[in-house]
């Protein structure tokens, strides 16, 4: 497979018992229903209509009659791997059967030269700020699969060159953080009741002048040590000040204010997700997968699991709660630096019916790319 390392979902992950169940029924395949299997998913991945014994008898390379082919398709069926959508319609793969041709008979192709090329041209912008590599590497895996890109990224610290602290109400004050490059961001501290403007002016100027240049994971030990041997010239009043806004400004609280969390989630492309709709019991699914997307969390969560190892992902359906009742699926990979930290995962999330073999080399090469700028 090239080199590409892809591992099992979620289901595998907790359970070893499930594991050994899918390699069970792996040995348990003879050639002939392997192969038979193998084409009539590879067909209906393809397609993404049921496949019938006539198809399967046009696509193997040894000449079976259809009713052979049905014979071997009811065993499959029976086996847990096939069900017929319709009445006297052809088969399609369930999700065990899918996770069976995943795990077991996925054929991965390599991407060429120029595919190479095209993502690293796409990515590879000197000078492009953190967010924009991170944005375009999202929309880029959404432009090639299809589907939608999705990327969870470390929010990193920037060097600062000034803080300043503006009284809002009673006890309440805006913290005001610009970086270097003009980023801007606010946060609200508490501060003693009935402290005079020239304290927080003080506070402000003596922070500005020690983070200049400088984060505040890197400053905060320095600055939190010269206030306690007394060494910073501060009354007690904007010492105070300078402590809650050190121990606020740290503390990284998520978008809603209510928990510490340092990850941050990019979406790309979910409108791609509504391309290939045929009825309504598809809206239905694509609707039902936007309000999974929006639990931003969970998500989080899911992708996190691939931080684990080393390789691309597979979730499956509802091999995962997140996606028990859109029936999705979700390839993902990490992406580390040169040291072989894990900094994020990026990934494709789209119907189950996705191109597997093409998009796991995609994922994995960006996974690698972008790991490859960032560091």
């Amino acid at each position: 497979m090239n080199g590409i390392v892809v591992n099992i979902g979620s289901r595998a992950m907790e359970s070893q018992s499930s594991l050994s169940s899918v390699e069970v029924l792996a040995r348990e395949l003879g050639t002939r229903p392997r192969e038979i299997f193998r084409h009539l998913v590879e067909a209906y991945l393809s397609s993404g209509e049921p496949v019938g014994s006539r198809t399967l008898s046009q696509r193997l390379p040894q000449t079976l009659s259809p009713a052979s082919i049905r014979n071997v398709m009811a065993d499959l069926e029976r086996m847990g791997l096939l069900y017929a959508p319709h009445t006297s319609a052809g088969r399609v793969p369930t999700e065990k059967g899918l996770r069976l041709f995943v795990d077991g008979m996925l054929q991965i192709g390599d991407l060429s030269s120029q595919e190479r090329a095209a993502i690293e041209e796409k990515l590879s912008r000197s000078g492009a700020p953190l967010e924009d590599v991170l944005g375009q590497a999202a929309s880029l895996l959404s432009g090639l699969s299809h589907c939608a890109g999705l990327l969870v990224a470390t929010k990193q610290e920037v060097p600062l060159k000034h803080v300043e602290f503006v009284a809002i109400a009673p006890g309440r004050a805006l913290a005001i953080l610009v970086g270097a490059g003009g980023s801007v961001e606010n946060r609200l501290i508490d501060i003693p009741p009935g402290i005079p403007p020239s304290a927080l002016t003080e506070a402000s100027n003596y922070l500005s002048a020690r983070l200049l240049g400088r984060t505040l994971e890197a400053a905060k030990t320095d600055i939190l040590r010269e206030i306690e041997q007394e060494r910073a010239e501060l009354d007690r009043l904007t010492a105070q000040v300078v402590r809650e806004g050190l121990a606020t400004l740290s503390a990284r609280p998520q978008d809603d204010g209510t928990a510490a969390d340092d990850r941050i989630l990019i979406v790309r492309g979910a409108s791609n997700l509504l391309e290939e709709i045929d009825a309504l019991s598809d809206l239905a699914r694509i609707r039902t997968l936007f309000d999974e997307i929006e639990r931003k969390n969970e998500l989080i969560g899911l992708l996190d699991m691939a931080r684990g190892g080393e390789g691309v992902r597979v979730f499956i359906g509802s091999e995962n709660r997140l996606f028990s009742l859109s029936g999705s699926s979700i390839v993902a990979a990490p992406y580390a630096d040169a040291k072989g930290k894990v900094l994020g995962v990026i990934g494709v999330i789209g119907p189950t019916r996705l191109n597997y073999a093409r998009i796991v080399p995609i994922v994995d090469y960006t996974a690698k790319i972008v790991g490859r700028i960032l560091a």
